[in-house]
């Protein structure tokens, strides 16, 4: 197809108006973007409360009210002028900016495509000033109340064009309203309010982040969620990750703040993303409202129109900061999340004679063998037998197992789990009212087997159901991720240098990344030289990854660390490794264990980061409560 031919014409200045409309491109895409600058301003403006009233989804009106330090009179003319701003002065200001907007161009924009008014009263004025249309209108008394009033009538009357690319009326007030909680949520010092269409539909009074989340994003996330704030350096990073198990099959709920702006940064959410990986599902997304704080001259804001996109400075100290931050916020998820470690299985109450200190990994009923191998440590757990005796744990002034466990046995017909792992007898263990009280035991006592693959234990919100093998294999999988990281701790990588190094065919932007990342690189454990303008070759890899594919590993490295800083690939590919020799050591299903043993594991269970979910990030746990077993037998109805 030929193009076709464009008329000559002389290069030549273009009028205000369309600068300004060709702008408003960029800055005005569609009703939700007027609402997101104007709110900006009304925040920078030192506002407390904040009335947003909407028409026909923001096409018709978009009306936004502040109580803010309000606008003088003689500076009206220059709030709607093109490039005017009270925010910045030089490029010194502009490398540290403090405030969501300052590139000046907004209101000009929103002028160019819409009818607006602006009314606007300060502290020390007598009434309100009006300007109505753009900088040239005339600026005359009106009514008010301190602070300001943006009023935004039928966006892009004069540009049909771009009003035929909105959408529906319920559409275009979806993206308005995602984009007012989005900002509330970021500043609950601050009341919103939303209406729509006359009516109100949103109301948020001045509270605390943890209220504003859990109005925002709802009860699900705010009975699901771990508390963050740490601090390094000049970063902070603070709010809420949502546990895994309230995970979400869309990413609707991820909400980052940079130093009060929403941002969609695919630094941050990488990040973020690898700090759950352990512990979610591939498919899933998890939801959080986290906040970065850092020095506003370490984070560049001004790299995209809409100021949605950031680039910090050291994009790897940043991304290694909110990765462990997150990582050890997720530790929490655990049985004891909420309340205190429990002490341990009191050893002489629980097991006689060489039985004494049982639990897995311990010397009673599980034996952990370490081994040292190339890798890291290997672990073979083995089974011992405990010490014959009554095997029915039971609490006190609490109904316990009224049969004797060995007729749980029975219900699997002597199969091949029962012949090889026979109930033993154990002498009971009896829990203490004060015991119970205090919830010294989250996941309770054991009561019996299901199906030799779920365990059914009893505490004081009722009935626990735990999958044994997932549990078990969390269990391993962690004991294993902390042998190694002890091995390694305050040494170098261990490296396994190539007989033959590994040549393949690279691009400019891979053999620059080799080359300019080389203290990183060797940090990792990978010694990859350039040999020539097109060619990478791999000499060395870490010791773990030894058998993985040195071409396919070298480039995931080099895109990492383009990219992040860093790289999470010599993780990802160890814990992939630790994770399959998890999974085939964990007791498996149909095993046919002793009420002692299933208690060891819930106690275990207890002590141990992440226990809530296996490393596939399926759920080792839930807990049925005492009301929802009456509901099902219709008890007290």
């Amino acid at each position: 197809m030929n193009a076709p031919i464009t008329p000559h014409r002389p290069i030549q200045a273009l009028p205000d108006q369309l600068i300004s409309q060709i702008a408003a491109g960029e800055v005005v895409e569609r009703p939700s973007a007027v609402v997101k600058e104007l709110l900006e301003n009304a925040l920078d403006s030192g506002a407390t409360q904040i009335t947003v009233r909407l028409e026909e989804g923001g096409v018709k009106r978009i009306a936004i009210t502040d109580n803010g330090r309000g606008i003088d009179k003689d500076q009206l003319p220059l709030a709607l002028a093109r490039h005017a701003t009270s925010k910045i002065a030089s490029l010194h200001d502009l490398e540290n900016v403090g405030t969501l907007g300052f590139r000046g161009e907004a209101l000009a924009s929103i002028a160019s495509v819409a009818a607006v008014t602006v009314t606007s009263r300060t502290a020390d004025a007598a009434h309100a000033w009006e300007i109505v249309g753009s900088h040239n209108g005339s600026v005359s008394p009106s009514s008010g109340a301190h602070g300001t009033t943006v009023d935004v009538q039928d966006l892009y009357f004069n540009t049909p064009a771009r009003r035929k690319f909105l959408k529906s009326e319920q559409t275009e007030y979806g993206h308005c309203a995602e984009v007012v909680r989005r900002i509330a949520l970021a500043r609950p010092d601050v009341s919103f309010s939303l209406s729509h269409n006359g009516r109100t539909i949103d109301q948020w009074n001045i509270s605390e982040l943890a209220k504003r989340s859990a109005h925002i994003l709802g009860n699900d996330f705010a009975e699901a969620r771990l508390a963050l704030d740490e601090s390094a350096g000049s970063l902070r990073i603070h709010g809420f990750a949502g546990l895994p198990t309230a995970s979400k099959a869309r990413a609707d709920g991820q909400f980052f703040y940079v130093n009060g702006r929403f941002v969609r940064d695919k630094l941050l959410v990488h990040a973020v993303r690898m700090a759950y990986q352990d512990v979610l599902h591939g498919d899933r997304f998890p939801s959080y409202v986290l906040a970065l704080d850092l020095d506003p001259a370490l984070v560049d804001v001004n790299v995209h129109p809409s100021k949605i996109e950031v680039r910090f400075r050291d994009s790897r100290s940043v991304h290694q900061f909110v990765f462990h931050a997150v990582q050890r916020a997720l530790a929490q998820t655990s049985a004891t999340a909420f309340g205190s470690v429990p002490a341990p299985l009191p050893a002489a109450s629980s097991l006689s004679g060489d039985t004494a200190g049982a639990g897995l990994g311990g010397s009673g009923i599980w034996r952990r063998e370490q081994t040292q191998t190339s890798f890291g440590a290997q672990f073979t757990n083995t089974f011992a037998p405990a010490s014959p005796g009554a095997n029915r744990p039971f609490f006190a002034d609490a109904p316990g197992v009224a049969q004797d466990t060995a007729a749980y046995g029975a219900l699997f017909g002597g199969g091949a789990g029962a012949a090889n792992s026979p109930i033993t007898q154990v002498e009971p263990y009896i829990a203490s009212p004060e015991a119970m009280a205090r919830e010294e035991y989250p996941l309770g006592f054991a009561l019996a087997q299901l199906h030799g693959i779920y365990i059914l234990a009893q505490n004081t919100k009722g009935l626990v159901l735990v999958d044994m093998h997932a549990a078990h294999e969390r269990i391993l999988y962690e004991q294993l991720k902390n042998a190694l990281q002890a091995q390694v701790s305050g040494q170098d990588m261990q490296v396994q240098s190539l007989l033959i190094p590994v040549t393949f065919y690279a691009d400019a932007i891979e053999v620059s990344t080799a080359n300019e990342n080389q203290d990183t690189l060797k940090a990792l454990g990978f010694d990859i030289a350039a040999l020539s303008p097109t060619t990478l070759a791999v000499r060395s890899v870490p010791t773990l990854l030894k058998n993985a594919d040195a071409q396919t590993l070298a480039r995931d490295v080099l895109r990492d660390v383009r990219e992040y800083g860093g790289s999470r690939v010599l993780i990802e590919r160890q814990n992939e490794l630790l994770g399959t020799l998890a999974c085939h050591t964990a007791v498996r299903a149909n095993r046919i264990l002793s009420v002692q043993e299933m208690n060891a594991l819930l106690r275990q269970m207890e002590s141990t980061e992440r226990a809530d979910q296996c490393n596939h990030g399926r759920p080792t746990w839930v807990q049925v409560e005492i009301n929802a077993l009456d509901k099902l037998f219709l008890r007290g109805q």
